[in-house]
């Protein structure tokens, strides 16, 4: 992603660019077609992810009209079409205004 130089790096916990992501309703955006969604991973998730066979690990960015990418989400999409793990995508990163939002290292894992 080229960022804007107006753009400041947030960083933050897991817990809070969930709630960012949550709030802002950027997944039920997604699903009414507001991004475009471009698949930057897309591969059958490993065995110790505890997902059941077939499943795909996902990372997709979440693009606006302006072509800024707008969220980075990872999720496991399992073979009947639902997702896996929480049930929900999990933001890794958030553009919101002129903050970027990224998860802080000490809070990855």
């Amino acid at each position: 992603m080229s960022l804007d130089s107006r753009v400041h790096i947030v960083y933050v916990s897991k817990q809070r660019i969930r709630a960012l992501f949550n709030e802002g309703k950027y997944w039920t955006r997604a699903r009414n077609r507001e991004f475009t969604l471009e698949y930057l991973y897309n591969k059958r998730a490993p065995a110790k992810a505890g997902q059941p066979r077939g499943t795909k690990s996902q990372i997709i960015a979440y693009i606006n009209s302006n072509g800024d990418q707008i969220a980075l989400v990872h999720q496991y999409l399992k073979p009947d079409g639902t997702l896996g793990g929480s049930g929900k995508p999990d933001p890794k990163e958030l553009l919101e205004g002129e903050i970027l939002y990224k998860i802080d290292c000490g809070d990855i894992g």
